[in-house]
């Protein structure tokens, strides 16, 4: 060890003296002044990778909203990528199986294919919806939203 190396050591060793705290109580210190967004994680935290057969339509599983009582439900099917929905509209409820197709999810209605996609309210044609902008839609008239 040089002569400097072993100055700035006894250096660093005394002013841990004079604080009256030991490097334990300086590293909890220095943790507790982070903001809450910046906190460390803990020893054991473990990086998990993102679920490669996720599809992006999966954040679209849940409940939405129309116009004059329709609405929208998507849940998880028994496959990646597949999805059973409920659609009620005026004339009642129907359900369809649905399958995944990068940002668009298809399915069979009355023999037809149809496809849910994602638009802004203006697009559904609904001026309900209007200004929203977490809305899914079949065809012109039959839009859900979220917000």
């Amino acid at each position: 060890m040089s002569f400097r190396s072993a100055a700035l050591t006894t250096v660093a060793l005394l002013l841990l003296a004079c604080s009256g705290k030991g490097p334990a109580d300086n590293a909890a210190e220095a943790r507790d002044r982070l903001p809450p967004g910046n906190a460390l994680p803990p020893p054991e935290f473990e990086v998990v990778p993102p679920d490669e057969s996720a599809s992006p339509t999966d954040a679209w599983i849940g409940r939405w909203a129309g116009v004059e009582g329709l609405v929208l439900d998507i849940a998880s099917a028994d496959a990646p990528g597949r999805y059973a929905l409920t659609v009620t509209l005026l004339d009642g409820t129907s359900r369809y199986e649905g399958v995944a197709d990068g940002n668009v999810i298809h399915f069979t209605r009355a023999g037809r294919p149809e496809t849910l996609r994602a638009v802004l309210g203006e697009e559904t044609g609904l001026k309900y919806l209007a200004g929203k902008h977490d809305c899914l839609m079949i065809r012109a008239g039959e839009g859900f939203c979220r917000d």
